[in-house]
């Protein structure tokens, strides 16, 4: 269980289900700083080939070296672009936690400040699951959970999103089942 989840846990509340990005999304934050590489080689490349009076015995290195500054800075803002957009997808991801409980759905994230979005089971209206053609061949998915009152809330793409929406619906159910007997 992770942080904030444990440290706000209730007396009588119990974890149902917990929710996890999926690898995917690992995958294209890795694949931002790959592009953010090859695009910077094709302008280096770029660059180097068709740089005017240019000495054609010059090695790639001496090339770059010799570029106009501009390229240069060109090339290694778009690197650091893929590089800054890796790091902000790792850190979203690992301070990102979504939990059904008993009681409620928690939805907390944030790094320095904290973004934490609550909403009780019994307030919950209905549960939309969002899945393109590759969440459904790779098992991922966002979900849109709609509460009376208080809007909708919804989540990154997240693993199994029809498991997350059946823990949804077994606290409902133990929810409604609690209320009636009391």
């Amino acid at each position: 269980m992770t942080e904030y989840i444990r440290q706000s846990l209730a007396e009588d509340e119990k974890l149902i289900h917990m929710a996890h990005f999926h690898w995917m999304y690992t995958l294209s934050a890795f694949l931002n700083v790959l592009f953010g590489v090859l695009l910077t080689f094709v302008i280096l490349i770029l660059g180097v080939n068709f740089q005017p009076g240019a000495d054609p015995d010059l090695s790639f290195v001496e090339g770059v070296l010799s570029l106009h500054p501009g390229i240069k800075i060109l090339a290694f803002f778009v690197f650091l672009m893929g590089l800054l957009k890796f790091a902000s997808m790792m850190i979203v991801k690992a301070t990102t936690e979504i939990a059904i409980t008993n009681k409620r759905l928690v939805y907390k994230r944030g790094l320095v400040s904290r973004f934490v979005g609550e909403m009780n089971i019994d307030r919950i209206e209905g549960v939309n699951v969002l899945q393109g053609i590759l969440g459904r061949l790779f098992g991922y998915g966002r979900v849109m959970v709609r509460g009376m009152g208080v809007g909708e809330v919804v989540l990154p793409p997240i693993q199994q999103p029809i498991r997350f929406r059946k823990a949804i619906e077994k606290a409902r159910m133990a929810s409604t089942t609690k209320n009636q007997n009391n």
